[in-house]
């Protein structure tokens, strides 16, 4: 099976101090869920920025759907970006944009109707219980309506890589749990993802995700469970 990224011996520094990341292989493949855990520190969202392209390793290589990014031009790193759906640490709405609006935002780029999104962002506004804050901005959220927010609008195009920096910190368990579902069934529609986070008891919720974990900026992968495709994946009860 063809994965959907790979990193061989990527090492990552910011100016001229130490590596973040050192010597990190792994592959991703189609429709595998990962966690990605580690203590503060380790290195968790320095990796996850290389996923998302905001970052280029220092050395190594990675390759994604197939190609090289480490020697790609700039220009087609846009085309790229609009695979992969992100949830940031700090949520990143739009202010001025209303709640459904931020949602639709990646639809309308895409060049999808008016018509054609309203239904999809309505069907997420109901899923995550905001139906009734579609037009607030966000400076009226809580913190948890804007990360959920956030996790609506990066899972709406149905991304092929779903990558998300803590996306349950600041949901109660409910919601966390049903955050989780929101994953697992993007992830059954053949979508990978990879979800950073230090609740590990997030990890008991679902068969067959496998976990990264990262040590001082080393991966950690003792059972060899990241070179080979994932078991089918299962949403304990």
């Amino acid at each position: 099976m063809q994965s959907v990224a790979e990193f061989d011996n990527v090492g990552l520094r910011y100016g001229t101090g130490a590596e973040t990341l050192t010597d990190v292989s792994f592959r991703l493949f189609p429709g595998s869920f990962y966690f990605l855990t580690g203590a503060s520190g380790a290195g968790k969202t320095s990796l996850l920025k290389l996923l998302y392209l905001s970052h280029r390793p220092s050395r190594g290589a990675i390759r994604m759907f197939g190609e090289d990014l480490v020697n790609m031009p700039r220009a087609r790193l846009p085309g790229f970006r609009r695979r992969i759906g992100v949830v940031f640490q700090d949520f990143r709405l739009v202010p001025h944009l209303t709640a459904f609006d931020n949602i639709a935002l990646p639809l309308r780029i895409a060049g999808i109707s008016e018509r054609d999104l309203e239904g999809p962002v309505n069907e997420m506004l109901a899923w995550i219980g905001l139906t009734e804050r579609a037009d607030a901005r966000p400076a009226t959220l809580s913190g948890g309506e804007q990360q959920r927010v956030a996790i609506a609008r990066a899972v709406i195009g149905r991304p092929e890589i779903l990558v998300a920096d803590e996306p349950t910190g600041n949901v109660d368990p409910d919601m966390a749990l049903r955050l989780l579902k929101l994953f697992a069934a993007l992830n059954r529609l053949g979508t990978t993802v990879i979800v950073a986070t230090h609740d590990i008891h997030l990890l008991q919720e679902i068969e067959g995700a496998q976990m990264m974990r990262l040590d001082k900026g080393r991966l950690s992968d003792p059972t060899g469970s990241l070179k080979h495709p994932p078991r089918p994946l299962v949403l304990r009860n």
